[in-house]
């Protein structure tokens, strides 16, 4: 298992958390994820450690940023 935060900017509703939920779900291999909106901080359980970059492009095709 792995686990890994990441901080996404543009987030201001539960709408923004479902769409990028949604999003990161979809990558292989992830099995958990959780938004807290006020810090903007999403924190991917998987079942290997992830790139940045899928989940960047995850993140992005809902629609946010990615910034670490």
């Amino acid at each position: 298992m792995s686990e890994q935060t990441y901080t996404v900017t543009g987030m201001t509703c539960e709408h923004c958390v479902r769409s990028v939920t949604e999003e990161v779900r979809e990558i292989d291999g992830v099995t958990g994820v959780a938004v807290d909106l006020p810090t903007g901080r999403v924190t991917v359980t998987s079942e290997k450690e992830l790139t940045t970059d899928a989940v960047r492009a995850a993140v992005e095709e809902a629609g946010y940023q990615l910034t670490a």
